[in-house]
């Protein structure tokens, strides 16, 4: 080999490197600029115009990175507010992750479970904590849980939408045929599925999370919104994903408010990508739910709060008893739902909207 042939060798060689190290500081920037802008701040702040709490709420806990983490995530439907009002949640999930058995689990929360909002000297159906700002929302939610919650991500039902299909959709088997229609939204927001496996992008998968038009109405969507939920993030974690990041997170970001830090998201990237998702769970379980009615009309309450508290541990240390009440109530609507179907299909108030706080979700 001649000295010319080895310069040239050992000049491409140093091109290429340079050209690949170039291209990862790129995405690496690229990625820090999207992440940075999650968190919102001043007039870009959906909470900037909530006046201060009457009682003053604890900050979140620090997350140092080896202990557990909790996240809130809060997804809200704003349809029919007026500019600077914040819509309840219409989705409340903790994600609750272990960095060290590099385990996690997900809780969803009903939306109608009655409790103490933080800050407020008041009680309320939980998903009214957001209306109040997050940190009433991450402190009430803790305290229903019994577990501390260190970080929320809030978005609205267009921020689902561009996650959806910033992945390049999932695909999904939709467990049975999905009807449903309102003539309130002008038929925006119709729900319209088959069943089967299929692939679905942000606008078919936001109809198959809010549907609850069945004989157990909200418990059974909560169930879907999780299972739905761990597709999309076993789609995050594919080489495909990955390499699109920059893209993916530069359309939600517009959507998406968070209290995370660029380095508090790096750990959690790290820890997430690595964690096996074990396990889902709803609250109340329904050995606990118990119905009520109050001024603010029918709700759900919590029978033991001690109980619950008890079940969330039971739950992260995998000692929790296969829930057997939720069983035997899904069992025993099988015959009736398709009936249910067809009778709310015709109703005339959006699935999943604002307007139907007032009423309990068990109780539709």
């Amino acid at each position: 080999m001649t000295k010319k042939t080895k310069r040239t060798i050992i000049w491409s060689a140093a091109a290429v490197f340079i050209i690949i190290l170039s291209i990862a500081a790129w995405y690496f920037i690229a990625i820090y600029n999207q992440v940075n802008n999650f968190h919102k701040v001043g007039e870009n702040s959906p909470f900037h115009q909530i006046a201060p709490t009457e009682t003053k709420v604890n900050s979140p806990p620090k997350w140092e990175g080896t202990e557990r983490v909790n996240i809130l995530m809060m997804g809200v439907d704003a349809r029919g507010l007026k500019k600077g009002e914040i819509p309840r949640s219409d989705t409340m999930l903790v994600a609750s992750i272990d960095p060290v058995q590099k385990k996690g689990y997900l809780f969803s929360i009903m939306r109608d479970t009655y409790v103490d909002i933080a800050g407020q000297k008041k009680q309320d159906r939980i998903n009214t904590a957001i209306t109040h700002g997050p940190e009433s929302a991450m402190q009430t939610a803790s305290d229903l849980l019994g577990i501390p919650i260190q970080y929320y991500v809030y978005t609205d039902f267009q921020g689902f939408i561009a996650l959806v299909d910033a992945v390049g959709g999932v695909d999904f088997n939709v467990e049975k045929d999905m009807h449903y229609v309102s003539a309130a939204d002008k038929h925006e927001y119709d729900i319209d599925l088959k069943k089967g496996m299929q692939h679905l992008d942000g606008k078919t998968a936001l109809q198959y999370v809010r549907f609850r038009h069945d004989a157990m109405s909200d418990f059974t969507r909560t169930e879907r919104q999780r299972n739905f939920l761990k597709a999309v993030a076993e789609k995050m974690k594919t080489t495909t994903s990955i390499m699109n990041l920059p893209g993916i997170l530069e359309k939600i970001n517009p959507y998406i408010d968070t209290n995370m830090t660029v380095n508090d998201m790096w750990k959690l990237a790290s820890v997430g990508y690595d964690s096996q998702m074990n396990g889902s769970e709803q609250i109340p379980p329904m050995s606990l739910l118990v119905e009520k009615n109050t001024s603010a009309g029918a709700v759900l309450g919590v029978s033991s709060e001690k109980k619950l508290k008890e079940y969330v541990q039971d739950v992260l240390n995998g000692t929790k008893e296969d829930n057997k009440g939720t069983k035997d109530a899904r069992e025993g609507t099988k015959d009736t739902e398709n009936t249910k179907d067809t009778k709310d299909s015709k109703s005339g108030s959006a699935s999943g909207g604002q307007t139907s706080d007032n009423k309990s979700s068990a109780a539709k």
